[in-house]
């Protein structure tokens, strides 16, 4: 298994736990906090974008793995990471502060993970080429 890979397994696992954390914290430490529905739905949004990709990430690492050939996945790595701490983060901190400036960092974590999925076709194309 490549650096590269590990890395995205590691990342994916900790954005994973991380998901868990924050999803108690905000259903048992902030269930007075988040009582309004609306801050409610944006915290179960930014949690359950938070899963998808921590585990998107997960099975990717996987798929790369079984490659004999070494395949640069920083830029597929960096895209993932800090789109979804971008995206999640801003929404959990919309729905913590009502903020709503805040909002406007979520559509650039947005575009970082639609890049993220973009790099993980372009990859995938190239596998056994």
């Amino acid at each position: 298994m490549t650096r590269d890979v590990k890395l995205l397994a590691c990342l994916g696992a900790a954005i994973c736990l991380f998901g868990v954390l924050i999803g108690a914290f905000g259903a048992h430490a902030l269930s007075d906090l988040l009582s309004a529905n609306q801050r409610e739905d944006v915290f179960d949004l930014a949690n359950r974008y938070q899963f998808y990709h921590g585990l998107a990430m997960l099975a990717l690492a996987g798929i790369f793995s079984r490659q004999p050939h070494q395949l640069s996945l920083k830029w597929l790595i960096v895209s993932f990471t800090t789109g979804t701490m971008v995206f999640s983060g801003s929404l959990y901190l919309l729905a913590l502060t009502d903020v709503s400036w805040l909002g406007a960092l979520t559509p650039i974590g947005g575009v970082l993970l639609l890049m993220a999925w973009l790099l993980s076709v372009i990859k995938l194309r190239s596998i056994d080429r």
